[in-house]
């Protein structure tokens, strides 16, 4: 596509793009729309041939072919690995007859995090990208396109593009100024304290827990990190997605980004939990353990994340999709939300009916849901 000075094009992967153009686009606040992370899970295997996603990041150049924006888009031969849910967008697609796969996934692949998915330093090119993508999608046959976990500040873009918006709910840990652990602990209600104060003691008493950064993850971390990424991803999705060297490289290139917390029983590992460290948010991704021990879930995957992000003087928590236990935790409601263009117009009518109605329903859920906070009410 070519639109005056404005040329859109498709690169073979992310790491066909020059690093530092890239993350100029991309920014510095979300981990996940980095060269270091989408190329690591390009050279590490988790993406690419016989993966069901192919890099297809769509670039936006001026004439000189100087990179303007770009989405991180890949061709996806099936819906895994998304957090937002269309399987049964691509049953109905199927039964009328219709071929759902390939699409188009606008996303950080594996993770349902929020963050940016329109990477310009000028506003003014979010829209042509967006149009770049649309003539993907009817120019090679795909049935839509999706963009998933946008930025609540992009959903305008996408709506003035005309694209379909949805909104999910996850729970997110918010900073209002503690200064401590038990700042934050301070402004629940009494009943709820002692129960978070008792699951953190129960959990500590079993383990020694270390958080590692940087240099101080080495392989052997990976190597018993990996043990219970496996166990999870056995248990949760099947087959884990991603490769045992996509934590080398993601070590590698962006260990200073990366917060490793483990738990150790007589100097053995038996437990770890990986977050990824943001310009304001700190992001819990994947967790696993060999043996079972009574809060360590909670104390490693959320206690151990607002200890980290007061530390840190970040704003927020993300801890992944769904889990209503993280309630109770102090982790509260929050509308996420995705956007999908659909080519064919009366399988988009139908999508926009059900959105509709799908909205409806999160809104009337996250206000229930909001009134169940452990925080003290007046």
């Amino acid at each position: 596509m070519s639109d005056g000075e404005l040329i859109a094009r498709i690169a073979g992967s992310v790491g066909d793009v020059d690093r530092a153009a890239w993350d100029a686009v991309a920014g510095t606040d979300n981990p996940f729309m980095s060269h270091a992370f989408l190329s690591a899970m390009e050279d590490s295997g988790s993406v690419g041939p016989h993966t069901g996603w192919q890099p297809a990041p769509i670039l936006l150049e001026d004439a000189g072919g100087t990179l303007l924006g770009a989405l991180p888009a890949y061709a996806k031969a099936h819906s895994q690995g998304e957090y937002v849910f269309d399987h049964a967008w691509a049953d109905a697609y199927r039964r009328a007859g219709g071929r759902y796969y390939p699409k188009l996934q606008i996303a950080a692949p594996f993770t349902p995090a929020t963050g940016p998915r329109i990477l310009v330093a000028d506003q003014a090119y979010a829209l042509p990208l967006l149009r770049a993508a649309e003539q993907v999608v009817t120019g090679n046959g795909f049935s839509s396109a999706h963009a998933t976990f946008i930025e609540p500040s992009r959903r305008s873009v996408f709506a003035e593009a005309g694209w379909l918006l949805r909104s999910d709910i996850q729970f997110h840990w918010e900073n209002r100024g503690y200064g401590s652990f038990d700042d934050f602990l301070a402004a629940l209600s009494s009943r709820k304290r002692k129960d978070l104060r008792k699951e953190r003691a129960a959990a500590q008493a079993e383990v020694d827990i270390r958080r590692l950064t940087g240099n101080e993850i080495n392989e052997s971390d990976w190597d018993a990190f990996w043990i219970f990424y496996q166990d999870t991803g056995a248990r949760k999705w099947g087959t884990p997605y991603l490769t045992r060297d996509a934590f080398t490289l993601l070590g590698e290139r962006m260990g200073d980004a990366l917060m490793l917390v483990m738990a150790y029983r007589d100097g053995n590992p038996v437990a770890g939990a990986l977050n990824f460290i943001g310009g304001t948010a700190l992001y819990g991704r994947y967790w696993g353990c060999t043996q079972d021990i009574r809060f360590l879930h909670f104390e490693l995957c959320y206690y151990q994340a607002i200890d980290a992000a007061i530390d840190l003087g970040l704003q927020r928590v993300e801890a992944g999709a769904q889990g209503g236990h993280k309630l109770a935790r102090g982790y509260e409601p929050v509308q996420t939300w995705s956007a999908h263009f659909i080519a064919d117009p009366g399988f988009r009518a139908a999508v926009d009916d059900y959105l509709a109605q799908e909205r409806e329903g999160i809104a009337v859920d996250s206000l229930m849901l909001g009134d169940r906070t452990p925080f003290r009410k007046g």
